[in-house]
């Protein structure tokens, strides 16, 4: 097996030499990439600096001549992910090692994020013990605290160096999980809010004989599953609570970014989609509400989270978003609508109850979907047992067709 070692090998080459050494010794090949542009590599990579900027579309002269730091970095990191995925599609890396300061850091990360879950993956860095979201994304990175700078051997240095080649060989050498017992995985999405729905239709789809990894949808976990759904990981998606679209749309704090509710489209797995917690957009304690939408609906749910109720206004879009995104889907495609709330805040007595709010959701769905799309409105709250058996019965469908 092998592993890819991408770093800095005219400032880092004594350090990646010696991981490339205990690599070796555990019976492993290595195929390292230099992405240095300071002096010459302290030993021959496998592969070059030149090679590391021309897959990133430039030139290794173009980046000495513009003499930019930050644009040198970003450019090798755009080359180390393409060839990191390269390699990996042809077979040829097993898991990825790393180390450096802030500039290796986001050249290993960046070839790791290329990659997809279950690859082996750590990163040894100075940056380790600090916000490292940045980095890791929503990919399965290892980030091991590097304790000193990397600058030279040194018991310190050594020692944690070590650690992470021998982490490196052990991750490789784990057995392999038996294929007999996987089942075929699903995919949901859950907040509190929906919880009652969702935790209905996991145990329907898990009785029907699969796996379902449920997703809070606080921004990283829809980008995690939509990332996993990329990956090729996922056969079917209940995505009952699409709330994060809301904060994409109106500026809250946890917004899964405009990709979200398009991976399963393009994987063309079957899915089904409702409206769960649309009518809320997320921010921190109420004093970080913007004061823009203090005279808003909001809604302390606790001393750390405030909702803000969403408008017809913005219903209208999010209904429009919603249904463009599904008419591009290649695969099986429902939208399953309750009509009698889409959220346990958003009931008669409760602070989200805006039934012109929900109406205007629901005419936007209904203009902007295609036919192709199927589109079934029930006389329920989104938290009805019917509703959740009706959503996951119809995801079974799908994938049972």
């Amino acid at each position: 097996m092998n592993v890819f070692l991408p770093g800095t090998f005219d400032t880092k080459g004594t350090e990646f030499a010696f991981l490339k050494s205990l690599l070796e010794k555990q019976g492993f090949q290595c195929i390292c990439a230099d992405a240095g542009v300071l002096n010459p590599p302290s030993f021959a990579p496998d592969i070059s600096r030149e090679d590391v900027y021309l897959a990133a579309g430039t030139t290794l002269k173009k980046v000495l001549l513009e003499k930019n730091r930050g644009e040198a970095v970003e450019a090798a990191a755009k080359g180390l992910a393409k060839i990191a995925l390269d390699l990996f599609n042809q077979g040829k890396i097993h898991g990825v090692l790393g180390m450096g300061g802030s500039a290796g850091t986001t050249l290993g990360t960046s070839a790791m994020r290329a990659l997809p879950f279950g690859i082996p993956k750590i990163m040894v860095s100075t940056l380790a013990s600090g916000q490292v979201r940045p980095y890791v994304g929503v990919k399965d990175i290892t980030m091991m605290h590097s304790v000193v700078d990397i600058c030279g051997l040194n018991r310190i240095s050594t020692k944690v160096l070590s650690n992470a080649a021998y982490a490196m060989a052990g991750m490789l050498n784990a057995p392999a999980i038996s294929s007999t017992l996987e089942k075929p995985l699903l995919a949901a999405t859950m907040f509190g809010v929906t919880t009652p729905c969702v935790e209905l239709g996991r145990n329907i789809l898990e009785q029907s004989g699969r796996e379902v990894l449920v997703f809070h949808a606080t921004g990283t976990g829809g980008l995690t599953m939509e990332s996993f759904i990329r990956d090729g990981l996922i056969k079917g998606v209940l995505d009952i609570t699409t709330t994060e679209l809301a904060d994409e749309l109106v500026g809250g704090i946890l917004s899964a970014g405009n990709e979200r509710l398009t991976a399963a489209g393009i994987m063309g797995i079957p899915q089904v989609i409702s409206v769960g917690a649309l009518d809320m957009v997320n921010f921190g304690p109420m004093d970080t509400v913007p004061e823009k939408f203090r005279s808003r609906r909001l809604y302390a749910h606790n001393s750390n989270v405030t909702l803000m109720r969403t408008t017809p206004e913005e219903n209208d879009l999010l209904g429009k978003e919603i249904a463009l995104k599904a008419n591009a889907a290649k695969g099986p495609t429902a939208i399953i609508f309750p009509l009698r709330g889409i959220s346990a805040l958003d009931t008669s007595g409760q602070p989200f109850w805006w039934p012109q709010a929900n109406q205007a959701l629901r005419e936007s769905l209904k203009l902007w979907l295609s036919p192709d799309v199927e589109y079934i409105e029930m006389d329920l709250h989104i938290n009805d047992p019917a509703f959740g058996e009706a959503c996951a019965q119809k995801l079974i469908n799908y994938l049972n067709a």
